[in-house]
């Protein structure tokens, strides 16, 4: 039977796409969205594509996880809820903590108090948790031993060695991540998501819900914000190749992130909050590959046909880490889903879409300098 799908956050980049996803399935949906300017402009419903590409065939309710009316309001007629609402950024996060706190897990708090306590017919709820819970991903050492690095200390940052370590251990040697893996996050992000997901996890059983949580890693593709300087570096170098300004690499380049491609995740996603063999289960939702960033400046140098200059800087960002990609076993175990959107080929997909947007002003410097500000880039 069709489902009423709230989705929280559900106008931005993934919730407009899986919104989309749900109507064409033939559910019906309700969007619950701040529709904040640093996503969606100073006036969304002209500047926001997201929120016109879905605007005529969905509810869509401007306001907060952090309301109790606004969400109480949104739950009216749900069966089914994707909690994908969030402060995003590890960056800011460490020095907007407030903020990130109080929406994550006070929003996420807010949610679960009300289906708790109020009348409601959800039997399913997926959050949108993360790769960053993990901090640092797993590693084999030379005797065949996984082990889970902590994080990296600014003095050997600041020395030039970008590498994990752990004590009496040679060289390791990096695999993937999975979601029994240690959670030890290095970011206020981080943090917040790992909250997240436990109270989900936690307290949906006690309630009759069904909870799934869905760690993604880097998502992106068609419909990233080129405005928001905390959404990812794809975004951030495709906008310093459009204007010709030199690309920052920064540490030495071969640090390692697994991005997804955004037809990808919104499927996994759909295929958790309507699959019977979801509930219950927290599953990683990646590509499964390991991309530097080196990586990633040659694959976009390729798609957009031209180059412009780069410095390896050596320049580091307290908070991040070294590698993490997943382990997508589960995820093919108990969805039959595998993602299959390669990174040259979703990249390929994502600069044509670029180069149909106008060149944005570049946000990503000033968020540099309010790190730098307070010492958290080096």
């Amino acid at each position: 039977m069709p489902d009423h799908v709230l989705i929280t956050g559900g106008a931005g980049f993934i919730g407009s796409r899986l919104a989309r996803r749900f109507v064409d399935a033939g559910h019906t949906v309700t969007v619950l969205d701040a529709l904040i300017p640093q996503v969606h402009g100073d006036d969304p419903a002209t500047t926001s594509p997201m929120l016109r590409s879905i605007a005529d065939d969905v509810e869509v309710i401007q306001g907060t996880v952090t309301s109790t009316d606004d969400l109480r309001r949104s739950l009216a007629r749900a069966t089914v809820v994707v909690h994908l609402a969030a402060e995003t950024g590890t960056g800011q996060s460490m020095y907007e903590i407030d903020r990130y706190v109080e929406t994550n897990v006070g929003g996420t708090a807010k949610l679960l108090d009300l289906l708790t306590n109020e009348e409601n017919d959800v039997h399913r709820l997926v959050i949108a948790s993360s790769r960053s819970i993990y901090g640092e991903g797993a590693y084999r050492t030379a005797d065949g031993r996984t082990v889970y690095p902590s994080h990296r200390a600014d003095a050997d940052m600041a020395a030039g060695d970008f590498e994990v370590h752990v004590e009496g251990e040679d060289a390791l040697e990096l695999i993937p991540t999975g979601e029994d893996a240690r959670l030890h996050p290095s970011s206020v992000y981080g943090i917040t998501k790992q909250m997240q997901e436990s109270l989900i996890m936690t307290v949906a059983p006690t309630i009759g819900i069904q909870p799934v949580a869905l760690r993604y890693q880097n998502v992106y593709g068609p419909g990233q914000s080129l405005k928001n300087p905390y959404t990812g570096i794809l975004s951030i170098f495709s906008t310093l190749i459009r204007q010709g300004k030199e690309i920052n690499i920064f540490e030495d380049g071969l640090e390692s992130r697994d991005f997804v491609y955004i037809d990808d995740v919104v499927e996994a996603t759909f295929l958790a909050a309507t699959h019977d063999a979801a509930g219950g289960h927290v599953l990683n939702v990646g590509s499964g590959v390991a991309t530097t960033v080196h990586d990633v400046v040659s694959a976009l140098f390729a798609a957009f046909g031209t180059e412009v200059s780069t410095r390896v800087s050596g320049n580091y960002r307290l908070g991040d880490i070294r590698h993490n990609f997943a382990d997508t076993t589960a995820l093919q175990q108990h969805l039959g889903f595998t993602p299959s959107v390669s990174f040259r080929d979703g990249v390929e997909q994502f600069v044509q879409w670029v180069l149909t947007q106008p060149v944005e002003g570049d946000n990503y410097q000033r968020s540099l300098d309010e790190m730098a500000s307070r010492n958290l880039l080096k």
